[in-house]
């Protein structure tokens, strides 16, 4: 297969609009890329459907239906019941990001989960609205600076925690839903390929850094999201039917400064007596993560390479 062979057949191909560094590109490109082309992909409103159909041109070499922000579940689960009718298993994607996920899009989300639609749902969680300003989402992890949290002297930031998103959704007992990263694609190519061999509702969230809205240097989208799982704060986790079955351990765990300082929506939180109060709430939550999950327990019945091997 030569190189012209190659971007034939790339799910999400060369000449979008994505900025430089944007991790949303890369698990897009990997994820898609993994399911092939032979699938109906509906998007979410959000930076992946900006950047990849710009003005009546688009980047997707497969279906492809850009929904509303908040129904994209809603319309997969329209597509789905149809393909079933007609007695076709062609397999639907949903790509939201964390507003069409976490906040906008959730009680659609909620709805296919509980009506057992065959739908893999995939969130890039890039922590914040980018598309449209960098404002602050459920998503975004406390004392975040954004546009609609700036810091200043009654305010470090957000003020509320990240959502946990995925213990919402293993309340459903659905019969799938993982977290991953760009930074271990053997990790995250093992839950895509797992994710589509099940029937039923799968869910993935996948981190994926923006270097405009963290304010890192675009070369370091993987090493930062790479930071989040070591410090503890991004856990590594596979569920099934609602139960842990799944994790990957840590030989040691970072301090959370190691994943803070490269990522200018933190700056405000050093040098001053109250941001150190944050790094100290924060490190508190990274470490509150690593007990939950057993991520540093060597006698932990969950480790990596059981995670893979279920995943096989």
């Amino acid at each position: 297969m030569d190189k012209r062979d190659t971007f034939r057949h790339n799910v999400l191909t060369s000449g979008h609009r994505a900025c430089s560094g944007c991790g949303e590109a890369m698990a897009a490109r990997m994820v898609t890329d993994l399911i092939g082309p032979d699938a109906i992909y509906i998007n979410a409103t959000g930076c992946l459907q900006v950047f990849t159909t710009h003005n009546q041109q688009s980047a997707w070499q497969a279906p492809w239906i850009h929904s509303v922000f908040a129904n994209a579940a809603a319309v997969a689960s329209g597509v789905e019941a149809a393909l079933r009718a007609k007695g076709k298993d062609t397999p639907v994607v949903v790509q939201a990001g964390d507003g069409g996920t976490f906040d906008i899009g959730l009680q659609c989300l909620s709805g296919m989960i509980e009506r057992g639609h065959d739908v893999l749902f995939v969130c890039y969680d890039n922590e914040a609205y980018m598309n449209t300003g960098v404002q602050r989402s459920s998503s975004t992890p406390h004392a975040v600076r954004t546009t609609t949290s700036p810091p200043g002297r009654l305010s470090q930031g957000k003020h509320h925690l990240k959502k946990d998103v995925i213990s919402i959704i293993a309340a459903h007992h659905m019969p799938y839903a993982a977290t991953a990263t760009i930074a271990y694609f053997p990790d995250l190519k093992a839950k895509v390929e797992k994710a589509m061999r099940i029937q039923g509702p799968r869910f993935l969230q996948i981190l994926s850094p923006c270097p405009l809205g963290w304010a890192h240097d675009s070369a370091l989208s993987v090493t930062v999201s790479r930071l989040a799982v070591e410090t503890g704060l991004f856990p590594l986790v596979e569920l099934e039917h609602g139960e842990l079955i799944g994790v990957m351990r840590l030989a040691e765990q970072k301090p959370v400064e190691e994943y803070l300082r490269p990522q200018g929506r933190f700056k405000h939180l050093f040098g001053t007596k109250t941001g150190a109060v944050e790094l100290r709430h924060l490190q508190a939550l990274a470490d509150a993560r690593i007990r939950r999950y057993g991520l540093l327990d060597a006698d932990t019945q969950w480790d990596t390479a059981r995670a893979m091997q279920s995943a096989r």
